[in-house]
């Protein structure tokens, strides 16, 4: 038991540190003494060093150091300075001997000095150069007594026991020697803010920064690894203090302690709060992201762990509490000195990409500690790059079967957990081995022809690789493998091998492979290869792979190497044929003389045909003659071959017309006949005409060739026409080319059938709009010249140009040139030819718009000082209107629009072009009285449209006094195809300045007007309009008079069919005139009617007229009937079919078989009126011819009923009864002509041209008013109807009547003549004017007979 003051010194420590030298025979005897003597006791040193000892046997020594620890407790703390001086004195090294072990004391240090706190803890220091082991470091706390002792070292609280750590040797790793970290902290003064604080110069706060920082310093100067505390600022809150202490890794307890003391270096003054100390720590945080590479689909773990621990941890995401709940998930883990968290965010995408943080909170009532760290995460899509995306395979390729495809997907960096396989879809199946390297996935395919037939040539098959990151991560890739087929091309021609010039011939090229992409067709000769480019002459099919080259007329052009290539992508397949065409020359190349001439008879007459002498070929040549081949002679004439052949004529009984041609055959067989040479014989005749022209009578025409007119046979194309007069041949017709002119014809017909047609066509455009500029004066007095370039223009319209500006202005500069109006004299001679030039003219620019190809999806617009061309390409969002409008230079307007509906029906790559003619309207021919009142306008869809297409056109008017405006377009068809202007699918609608027009259809389009009517033409209006206003309510008074007293006045047979007849007759021209006044009155408000509208009612006006007159004539007919047949008797119902088919069903027939023929060729009505055509079809015969023979017809029946009234009775007449017999005549007549319809007699002269007005105007009144004559003479003067309508107004019985009228022997007269008149007729008929019957025969049936007979008149 020590004593009292031993225990006193307990916790004194003395660390001795020996360096030493040893071996197995070492003397540690005189220190070994010492230290027994005055510090441990032998017994235990001796055990020790027997521990030691056992350690230098295990590890084979010598020499080897050793380091001893060394507890020394002094019984008082006196001796503590005098023992460390003594050691500091002490001479070392020292040698001795422990126990037969030499030992070497080379150095003795005191490390640890621990002065007594309390009964179990002490207070313990290092010495100078020596520092605590870290482990010990976050538990080191300020003993109390020392703290406040700024002048003393800093001593730790340790517990009392005897295995207590010592400090060590000063290393990086112990506590406190590391680099020093940065605790950001503050803490609360109670007191006010002021401004000063502020204020870094301020007295304030220096004094403040001074006073606080030495109170900091002397509290924390403990802290493990303390380098000083700063202070940085102030700040409102009370007065907030914000300061830096630096020093080495610090446990809460630690700060917390030094915390604490600090109001005990601080003046009362400054109301320290100690509950306010907080302090952030962000940079001794442990923040780890798994995986470091993050890809869309990852899991990603977030952990924060912290050397210290923590209950409240939290994490954030761009500053914003993150909650446990999908896609995050935060997991929590606190030992006895660390605290962790995870952060796992599942399946992860680039919208986390940001920063994420972490806080620990650890905190009590005087101080929170905070330990917090970001860190950014960046989420990239995991993107794979394949070594290709798209690639073509050739299946049957010897090089790929043997070197196959590699394909393979990588991506931009190595990830040990990458993984990866592969997937193939696909119709051909080609597999492979899948491999993998690095961060690639590779695939080598197994390419085998057998799998890849040609059927199935251009399929696409899609390889899929995905890569797995093994994180969760996963993305694939779709690599498309197309697999083509060489094909096998074959070609073939319907020839052997060689085709004349001018014959037809076609090639056909077929393919084993049908999915291909395109054809080409070329043509190689000599030292030049020529691409086909025709779209008429080349027709491709899938099913079969097949593409047909048919050439309609055979031209050197075409000669040479035929190379047909089929392209799938970039695979060509390729076939070829040679053609050699023979040379033939065209039919229009060769020449004749003459054309047409005059020959006497037994005169040889000279026949000649020429063609070029540039050719090697020796043709087989013939002349027929009225089909007999005769021999001829060859010549060279000049630049020409020529055959002439000596005709004579030796049969000459009779004047008649001869026909000769020449025929060329070639080597292989071929021939073609010339045109045919026209001969007149003129036999008997005195010839007048007779020189080196020819031979002809007085007034003969002779035709020559311009080419071969002259003596050198130099020309051009075209013809020259002498007229014999005054016996020498005069020139009446010189329809020569210009030199010029002649060039571009020839070129033009032989560019449009080249095969690079659409090549050359610039060139050759530019061409001709030059030369025709140049040629200006001669178009301007040649209507040969003019129409020629009409000609080539719709020649070269044909082929496919490109729609570019220089193009286009070539064009329509041409067509500019040949409108202008110095050569309108010259077009009113080519619109008097059987085909029309003008309208050629436009049909040719419509064409050429037509098949205008986009460039870039553009057409331009292009100007030509009276043309204007504007257009559209249709590309595939057809989103949009086509409005486009145009201005010529009178400042005459239009513009064209097509409604988006209507666009969005056209097929992609289409167009819709519009051009404008400001002159081309004046020299097309007019119609009528009408004139062209505005621009043309041509609207045309490349698209082949059968279908209704709605177009709206606005239109300037040209001038505004002229009045009633149609919209018209340019019918091709009309006029046996002559054309002309039809109103068609249009309807106008007039503005004060222009007019608007609704159209159905694409064409060409304008406006007609007329000037103001005459006042004529107003007063046959108003005598039409009121007479039919008259005459449909006659018909409507007479109809409704029959219907009151028709069982009053149908008491027999003949009563019965008469007014059948009268009925029918009313109804019918009710519903003709009805018909009539309504499409009268639509043409004359200047409201156009639609096409379908006019043929409905022109078919009903037709109809109904017809009717009429087959009912007139089924009146008339009745009438014959009883008058010539008197005994003859039929049934009532006999007579009602009979008239009703003749009545209706004739009428409908004939209008049926009008409307079936005219129809189609759009001919069945007129331009202007619903009425039936006369120009175009003559289909008005339809009604005229039935009209007249059926005015023919009554007035033969007319004639029979005058006879019989003049027919002689038994008695003698007086002169009086003869004068009487010749008014009753004239009287029938008078009554019977406007019953039947003779007053469409009068209608014959208004057919004539330039016919009297007067016949008009008595047709128009006449006619009018045939309702009001029925109405009169056909029922009001019937004596029975007004004793009928008398009666049944006066409410008497008709039985009365009925038994007056049965006493009768005389009943009312047929055809409503008045009773005395009826009394003289019947007078007439018979010897005493009835029938006697006999009283010796009472017989039912003799009675019936004479109630017939005498009815015959009724």
């Amino acid at each position: 038991m020590p004593s009292p003051i031993t225990a006193g010194l307990h916790c004194l420590f003395l660390l001795v540190t020996a360096c030493c030298q040893t071996s197995q025979d070492s003397n540690f005897h005189p220190f070994i003494q010492y230290i027994i003597d005055s510090v441990l006791g032998e017994e235990s040193f001796q055990s020790e060093m027997q521990r030691q000892k056992r350690n230098v046997l295990i590890f084979h020594p010598p020499p080897l150091e050793y380091t001893v620890d060394i507890e020394v407790s002094l019984m008082d703390s006196s001796f503590l300075e005098p023992v460390k001086e003594y050691f500091k004195k002490l001479s070392l090294p020292v040698s001795t001997n422990i126990s037969n072990v030499e030992m070497t004391v080379s150095e003795i240090n005191i490390t640890t000095v621990c002065l007594p706190s309390d009964e179990n803890k002490s207070c313990c220091s290092c010495e100078n150069g020596y520092a605590w082991p870290s482990t010990l470091c976050s538990d080191l706390i300020t003993c109390p007594s020392v703290s406040l002792a700024p002048n003393l070292p800093c001593s730790y609280v340790m517990e009392k026991h005897s295995l207590r750590p010592y400090c060590e040797p000063q290393t990086e790793d112990l506590c406190g020697m590391g680099e020093p970290i940065i605790m950001n902290m503050s803490v609360r003064l109670n007191k006010s803010f002021w401004d000063d604080l502020t204020n870094s110069s301020s007295e304030s706060y220096k004094n403040y920064k001074d006073d606080l920082e030495k109170a900091f310093n002397a509290s924390y100067r403990c802290l493990p690894g303390f380098v000083s505390a700063t202070v940085t600022g102030f700040r409102p809150g009370s007065v907030f203090v914000n300061y830096e202490v630096k020093a080495g890794a610090a446990s809460f307890d630690q700060i917390v302690n030094s915390n604490k003391i600090v109001p005990q270096f601080l003046d009362a003054s400054y109301q320290l709060d100690q509950a306010t100390f907080t302090t952030k720590i962000t940079d001794q945080t442990n923040f780890t992201v798994s995986p470091v590479d993050i890809f869309e689909g990852d899991t990603v773990r977030l952990t924060c762990q912290i050397n210290s621990t923590s209950q409240n941890v939290t994490w954030y995401y761009c500053d914003q509490i993150i909650s446990t709940g999908f896609p995050y998930l935060i997991e929590r883990n606190i030992s006895t000195k660390t605290s962790w968290s995870t952060l796992e965010i599942i399946n992860v995408t680039v919208k986390d990409n940001g920063t994420y943080g972490c806080s620990f909170t650890n905190s009590n009532r005087f101080h929170t500690l905070i330990y917090k760290a970001t860190k950014p995460i960046a989420v990239s899509p995991l993107h794979i790059t394949p070594n290709i995306n798209d690639t073509d395979v050739v299946c049957n390729s010897p090089e790929m079967q043997t070197n196959s495809l590699l394909l393979s997907c990588c991506i931009d960096r190595r990830l040990p957990s990458l993984t990866g396989d592969w997937k193939v879809n696909g119709t051909i199946n080609i597999t492979g081995v899948s491999s993998f390297s690095e961060n690639c996935t590779e695939y080598k395919l197994n390419i085998n022809e057998s799998v890849c037939p040609p059927d199935m040539s251009g399929t696409v098959t899609t390889y899929t690789c995905e890569l797995r990151t093994g994180h969760g991560a996963r993305h694939s890739q779709n690599i498309s493998v197309t697999y083509l087929r060489a094909a096998s091309v074959t070609i073939s021609s319907n020839i052997n091998s060689s085709v004349s010039e001018g014959y037809r011939f076609n090639l056909t090229c077929k393919s084993d492979v049908r999915n291909y992409d395109s054809i080409s067709w070329k043509i190689q000769s000599e030292n030049e290869t020529k691409t086909v480019d025709c779209d008429t002459c080349i027709e491709n099919s899938k099913i079969p792979a097949m593409s047909v080259l048919t050439v309609q007329a055979a031209t050197q052009d075409w000669n040479g190497t035929y190379i047909c290539t089929f392209f799938q992508k970039y695979l060509a397949s390729s076939a070829n044929v040679t053609i050699e065409v023979i040379p033939l020359p065209p039919k229009q190349n060769i020449l004749i003389k003459p054309i047409a001439a005059s020959i006497p008879c037994k005169v040889q007459q000279a026949l000649e045909c020429c063609i070029s002498a540039n050719t090697t070929e020796n043709y087989d040549v013939t002349f027929v003659v009225q089909e007999n081949k005769s021999e001829f002679g060859k010549n060279l004439k000049g630049d020409f071959n020529c055959y002439v052949h000596n005709y004579t004529e030796i049969e000459c009984s009779k004047e008649k017309k001869l026909i000769a041609y020449c025929k060329f055959m070639n080597r292989i067989g071929q021939q073609v006949n010339s045109e045919n040479i026209t001969l007149h014989l003129i036999p008997g005749k005195e010839v007048s005409c007779s020189d080196s022209l020819g031979i002809g009578v007085e007034g003969a025409t002779l035709i020559m060739p311009c080419m071969l007119n002259n003596s050198d046979y130099s020309g051009t194309r075209g013809n020259v026409t002498y007229k014999c007069s005054n016996k020498e041949w005069k020139l009446a017709r010189n329809d020569c080319l210009s030199e010029t002119i002649s060039k571009l014809l020839t070129e033009a017909e032989s560019l449009v059938k080249s095969p690079d047609a659409k090549a050359r066509l610039p060139r050759y455009l530019e061409e001709l709009k030059n030369k025709t500029e140049s040629q200006q004066n001669i178009i301007n007095t040649s209507p040969a010249n003019l129409g020629a370039i009409v000609t080539i223009l719709y020649t070269v319209s044909s082929i496919p140009a490109r729609a570019e500006e220089s193009i286009i202005e070539n064009f329509l500069s041409t067509v500019d040139f040949i409108v202008a109006d110095s050569t309108t004299g010259v077009w009113e001679d080519l619109n008097k030819e059987d085909i029309l030039k003008s309208s050629r003219l436009l049909q040719s620019v419509d064409k050429f718009a037509q098949l205008l190809q986009p460039v870039n999806n553009n057409i331009p617009f292009v100007f030509a000082n009276s043309l204007q061309l504007q257009g559209i390409a249709v590309t595939e969002n057809n989103n949009f209107c086509y409005k486009k409008s145009f201005s010529s230079t009178e400042n005459l307007t239009a513009s064209v629009f097509i409604g988006e509906n209507e666009i969005q029906t056209l097929p992609q790559n289409s167009t819709v072009v519009s051009v404008m003619y400001s002159t081309l309207g004046n020299i097309l021919p007019q119609n009528g009285t009408n004139y062209v009142n505005s621009l043309l306008i041509t609207t045309t869809v490349s698209s082949n449209r059968s279908q209704k297409f709605n177009i709206n056109m606005t239109f300037a008017k040209k001038n505004s006094s002229l009045k009633m405006p149609q919209c018209v377009f340019w019918n091709f068809t009309l006029n046996e195809h002559r054309a002309g202007w039809d109103t068609y699918g249009c309807t106008p609608t007039e503005r004060e300045d222009s007019v608007t027009c609704y159209c159905s259809h694409l064409t060409s389009f304008s406006i007609l007007m007329s000037p103001d009517k005459s006042p004529q033409v107003i007063f046959e209006d108003y005598i039409t309009y009121i007479g039919l206003a008259i005459s449909i309510l006659s018909l409507v008074a007479c109809i409704i008079i029959e219907s009151l007293v028709w069982k009053y006045v149908t008491n027999n047979t003949t009563s019965y069919m008469r007014h059948i007849c009268i009925l029918n007759i009313a109804t019918s021209l009710l519903i003709a005139d009805i018909w009539f006044i309504v499409t009268a009155s639509i043409n004359d408000q200047n409201q156009q009617m639609s096409k379908g509208v006019c043929f409905v009612a022109t078919f009903f006006i037709h109809l109904f007229y017809l009717c009429v007159f087959f009912w007139m004539l089924s009146l008339g007919l009745i009438l014959f009937y009883r008058l010539v047949f008197i005994l003859h008797n039929t049934s009532k119902t006999a007579q009602k079919a009979v008239a009703f088919c003749l009545g209706y069903g004739c009428p409908f027939v004939i209008a049926v078989i009008t409307i079936a023929v005219t129809l189609p060729r759009n001919s069945y009505t007129r331009n202007d009126v619903c009425w039936l055509n006369w120009k175009d079809s003559k289909a008005l015969l339809a009604f005229v011819i039935p009209a007249l023979i059926i005015v023919a017809t009554n007035l033969f029946i007319t004639a029979v009923v005058i006879i019989k009234i003049l027919r002689p009775t038994i008695g003698d007449r007086s002169n009086k009864q003869e004068r009487n017999s010749l008014f009753q005549i004239g009287k029938s007549v008078a009554i019977l002509t406007p019953l039947l319809g003779l007053t469409w007699g009068f209608g014959l002269a208004t057919i004539v041209k330039n016919s009297h007005r007067a016949f008009h105007i008595l047709f128009c009144l006449l006619n009018a008013l045939q309702g009001l004559f029925i109405l009169v003479f056909g029922t009001l003067w019937d004596k029975k109807i007004q004793e009928a309508l008398l009666k049944r107004n006066s409410m008497s019985k008709w039985s009365s009547q009925q038994t007056k009228s049965s006493s009768l022997i005389l009943v009312t007269p047929m055809l409503a003549m008045s009773y005395p008149f009826s009394r003289t007729f019947n007078n007439l008929c018979g010897k005493t004017g009835k029938y006697r019957v006999s009283s010796s025969e009472p017989s039912s049936s003799s009675s019936e007979n004479t109630s017939k007979s005498y009815s015959l008149l009724n």
